[in-house]
């Protein structure tokens, strides 16, 4: 029996009732038993990327952030559109990982919670790929929550939304499978 897929998750919004963190609570949801889904928390304790930094061993967010990655079989980022382009403070978290690696060659899905939105995916699908990691189309979804208060909970409750999940994490954890 193969051990699970591991996932990091990782929501670009800081809001406590985020629908990105929603989607995620519901991808860590529908995944088990195949994988097992982590959720990033302290997104916002990275300190503002600084070059000069970056070679510094003793910035434990920063060592936490790379860790987790590196643990990692794959990455899912869901993430809200900030006047046409990629939050702030994701953006900042992944300059973190630019230089050290930890995205090259990791299978990597994008959640778009607003059919509106495409600026931030687009940006977040050239910075990735900048980044040499391996975006999976078939596990990059939109999900239709614009304008919708729903939870983790209710997302999987949903039939419509918790079938594009599942096949979303399906395609993610065939790409993780033909790479071990």
């Amino acid at each position: 029996m193969k051990p699970p897929v591991s996932i990091l998750g990782i929501s670009g919004s800081l809001r406590e009732a985020s629908s990105n963190t929603a989607a995620l609570k519901a991808v860590r949801a529908l995944a088990a038993p195949e994988a097992n889904v982590t959720l990033l928390a302290g997104l916002d304790a990275l300190p503002h990327f600084n070059p000069d930094l970056d070679s510094a061993l003793d910035i434990p967010s920063v060592l936490d952030f790379r860790r987790q990655i590196e643990s990692s079989d794959a990455v899912v980022i869901s993430s809200p559109e900030y006047a046409h382009g990629v939050p702030g403070t994701l953006k900042n978290a992944l300059d973190w990982v630019v230089g050290s690696g930890e995205l090259v060659d990791k299978p990597v899905a994008l959640i778009n919670t607003s059919q509106r939105a495409m600026h931030a995916q687009a940006s977040l699908r050239e910075i990735l790929t900048t980044m040499s990691a391996v975006l999976v189309p078939e596990a990059s979804v939109t999900l239709p929550l614009l304008g919708r208060k729903i939870d983790g909970a209710e997302i999987v409750a949903d039939s419509e939304l918790s079938s594009i999940l599942i096949r979303a994490l399906t395609a993610l954890i065939y790409a993780v499978g033909s790479r071990r």
